[in-house]
């Protein structure tokens, strides 16, 4: 054979060899991009599949939250199946499809890929947290409601207390995994490129932010509410009617009130009464040097309408029960508070009330005619008193009456709850094992005694007049530089009295201050006090841009300034406080004090430290 033959047998080997490799090359490639795409496709199809069924779980849940806001739950149960705890097990059905459509080792690869990772984990997360959330968090929340709304099978339509004690440990459960939920959602990635990702992300914060302490409101109702509704013997409570057209540091001056039993879940009122048959009982109560000095050792304690001064509801709680003892020579196991708005809100669950002569009372008309058309009508202060307590009586029966009958209970508990949030409906106990859970939510009207960043508005009417109701307040408060001493804060409130300046009731407008200035009819006065975080310093106050007299005390360990303001009817006022609190990242917590008109408050950001 030729000596060129036997030299190009290697080559042609070798081209050999690379062809096969590279052909073998060219089906792994293939065979990898076919898989990626394949998993392309798949995530794409499954992700389409859990956007469904998300979407399914969600209106499922809207629509249920929307008719039990209407106050049915015979309708509530047609949305879907017979009860809303069967609705939320529908939503949870889809959910937990969501859920394992978009595991699996594609979605597990794809979500730890650069780009297109976060997303992708952004996706599995929520679902696994939709998941998690209806299974371990609405169902038993939904099963318990079910099971208290519904005929205990007793004629008194009393509440099923052991029921709810059963229901505790569960309660508790889905407490923790809301909050562990929360945690979750919140470590998924913040920021994608998708921006409809990103707001179904910030959106689903937004409802835990919601759903969260409704379950530790709800774990903690489970653990004393059976004892407080006498579930071992009967309890009594004293309940405050607050006018909030007089305002004071709890809401409104403490005007009506009732005497509420309740015995094994069952609801009733002893007797009803007014501020004028208190008004010249004592108590015989001692709440410490810092509220001696702030208010006076005995004007809170000897004087009834001035009980509630302070913003911390359990001072007042405290003072009403010890005068009802020192009056009356009976023990109270707590006390509770609302006020008219708090009351419009019920009866839009429970129904409207009537009074002796027909007059309707309802949700769109009692904050009015208790608050300002009634001075008008009833210019003697008996009669306008008996109106008082007849409202008072009208609407408690209808309350009961709700509670008592399991097709209006569910919608009265929402709008109760919504109350308690808000502050409306204050709650102190006697018992201290039982206060220790009602002191930490909105409902407690505690002033925190933390050093945790903290801002509070509070007025009290200083003129004797009825004119807060048409009291406009604002708030703004804005964090500025930092210095070696703390974080330099710029607080500005606003005051505007829009009442008019003639037409107005007598009553309305009479001063009982006997100001040594020349006032009209109309002009109001207040006390305003501005409640700082704990070790704040106060730089320089103006009103109106001159330099503010103040006065300046401590109450639970928060810095108090308290400028005394005559508000002329039409006028607007501005308090300005410059102080230098402790370095802090957190925003403030805000007291929103419950008058007519809410509190409209802006918290601007801080700018870091160093910047």
């Amino acid at each position: 054979m030729p000596r060129s033959e036997k030299r190009s047998e290697p080559r042609n080997a070798d081209t050999l060899v690379r062809w096969l490799r590279s052909r073998r090359a060219r089906q792994l490639a293939c065979a990898v991009g076919g898989l990626f795409l394949a998993g392309i496709a798949w995530i794409a199809v499954t992700g389409m599949l859990a956007r469904n069924e998300l979407l399914a779980a969600q209106r499922t849940l809207d629509g249920l939250r929307q008719q039990m806001a209407a106050g049915s739950a015979a309708t509530s149960a047609a949305s879907v199946t017979g009860t809303p705890g069967a609705a939320v097990d529908v939503a949870a059905r889809h959910a937990a499809r969501a859920h394992r459509l978009t595991t699996g080792p594609a979605w597990y690869s794809a979500a730890h890929l650069p780009v297109i990772g976060g997303p992708l984990r952004t996706v599995r997360g929520a679902a696994d947290a939709a998941d998690r959330l209806t299974r371990d968090v609405l169902a038993p929340l939904a099963h318990t409601a079910t099971e208290l709304t519904a005929v205990t099978g007793q004629d008194d339509g009393s509440l099923n207390l052991s029921a709810l004690r059963r229901a505790a440990p569960a309660l508790e459960r889905a407490s923790r995994s809301a909050s562990d939920v929360r945690t979750q959602v919140a470590g998924l990635p913040r920021s994608s490129w998708l921006p409809s990702l990103e707001r179904a992300r910030t959106q689903l914060i937004a409802q835990l932010d919601r759903i969260v302490p409704a379950t530790v409101d709800a774990a903690a109702a489970a653990r004393v509410m059976p004892s407080m509704l006498g579930e071992q013997g009967p309890r009594r409570y004293m309940v405050v009617f607050e006018n909030t057209a007089e305002a004071r540091g709890t809401g409104g001056l403490p005007g009506a009130f009732a005497i509420l039993t309740a015995d094994r879940g069952r609801l009733s009122f002893e007797r009803f009464g007014n501020d004028t048959e208190l008004a010249k009982a004592r108590a015989t109560v001692d709440l410490g040097t810092e509220y001696a000095a702030l208010y006076g050792r005995n004007a809170p304690t000897s004087v009834w309408v001035n009980s509630n001064l302070s913003p911390h509801f359990p001072y007042a709680a405290r003072i009403w029960t010890a005068v009802w003892r020192e009056y009356k020579g009976q023990k109270v196991d707590g006390a509770f508070a609302l006020d008219p708005s708090a009351l419009a809100a019920l009866l839009a669950a429970a129904g409207p009330a009537r009074l002796p002569d027909g007059t309707a009372i309802t949700a769109a008309n009692v904050l009015d005619m208790t608050e300002r058309t009634s001075y008008a009508a009833f210019p003697k202060t008996e009669e306008r008193k008996e109106f008082f307590l007849d409202v008072a009586r009208a609407t408690a029966d209808v309350l009961l009456g709700a509670a008592d009958d399991p097709k209006r209970r569910p919608a009265l508990f929402t709008a109760l709850r919504g109350q308690l949030q808000e502050g409306r409906v204050k709650v102190w106990s006697a018992h201290p094992s039982e206060q220790s859970e009602l002191r930490p939510r909105p409902f407690g009207g505690t002033l925190p005694d933390s050093s945790d960043p903290f801002a509070g508005l509070v007025v009290n009417n200083a003129a004797g007049t009825k004119l807060d109701y048409y009291l406009d307040r604002r708030l703004d408060w804005v964090p500025g530089r930092c210095t070696a001493a703390g974080r330099e804060i710029t607080v500005t409130v606003r005051l505007t009295n829009t009442a008019p300046g003639s037409g107005l009731p007598t009553y309305v407008t009479q001063r009982v201050d006997a100001p040594p200035y020349r006032t009209r009819p109309g002009d109001n006065r207040l006390l305003v006090s501005y409640y700082a975080t704990e070790g704040a310093q106060l730089d320089k106050a103006t009103l109106d841009g001159r330099p503010a007299l103040l006065n300046h005390a401590v109450e639970r360990g928060h810095p108090v300034y308290t400028v005394d303001l005559e508000l002329p009817a039409g006028a607007t006022r501005n308090f300005v406080l410059h102080l230098l609190e402790p370095h802090s990242e957190r925003p403030p917590s805000l007291l929103r004090q419950s008058l007519v008109r809410p509190l409209q408050a802006t918290v601007r950001p801080y700018v870091p430290c160093g910047d």
